[in-house]
């Protein structure tokens, strides 16, 4: 018998909480050593830097979420792939058009390239406007809330309060991203 799909409550809440602290650890680096990086690793090498901290730290996490031939350890394969899709989509879009247009085109793009990968991996390639929203509201909800708690309290407190509300949501949606894709891939499979 397979393993059941964990519920939707529990991969929102292990995707916000689990991710939530990854973030934080991630944002953490930025607030304490981010002139470090910048001067020793480069703007591009800092940005690969926290994209690969994001994958090692969230794929352990969010892996606990899917089964199937997905699940850890190939679950790592499948995220760094998602992740760094999203990624790169955000910081393209980010360095072309700097400010708002490229935050908002970023949280787009890497939320689509996102959704994309999670959909044609579990086959629900039907539910990718389902996933593209949901990973596109809980990122951009993530990012800008964050955002204004950067500016409102500033310093390393405004930073770490910018990666806890960023993963906080951005995990809620991916956990919910992963159990929309799994179920939907598993009805799919029924119907075929």
């Amino acid at each position: 018998m397979a393993e059941p799909i964990p519920s939707l409550s529990r991969s929102i809440a292990t995707g916000a909480l689990g991710f939530g602290a990854v973030s934080l650890c991630v944002f953490a680096t930025v607030a304490f050593a981010e002139r470090w990086m910048y001067l020793n690793l480069g703007l591009y090498g800092a940005y690969l830097t926290w994209t690969i901290l994001f994958i090692v730290l969230g794929g352990a996490v969010l892996g606990s979420l899917v089964v199937g031939r997905w699940r850890l350890p190939k679950f790592y394969l499948l995220f760094a792939l998602a992740f760094f899709a999203y990624a790169v989509g955000w910081v393209a879009a980010y360095f072309s058009s700097p400010g708002a247009v490229g935050e908002w085109i970023g949280s787009l793009v890497g939320s689509l390239a996102m959704a994309l990968v999670f959909a044609i991996a579990f086959g629900s390639l039907p539910s990718l406007p389902k996933l593209f929203a949901v990973l596109f509201v809980a990122n951009s909800a993530g990012y800008f809330l964050g955002s204004a708690l950067n500016n409102y309290f500033g310093g390393r407190e405004g930073m770490l309060l910018w990666g806890a509300g960023y993963g906080l949501f951005l995990g809620a949606g991916i956990g919910a991203v992963l159990w929309f894709a799994q179920a939907q891939g598993e009805t799919g499979k029924g119907k075929g």
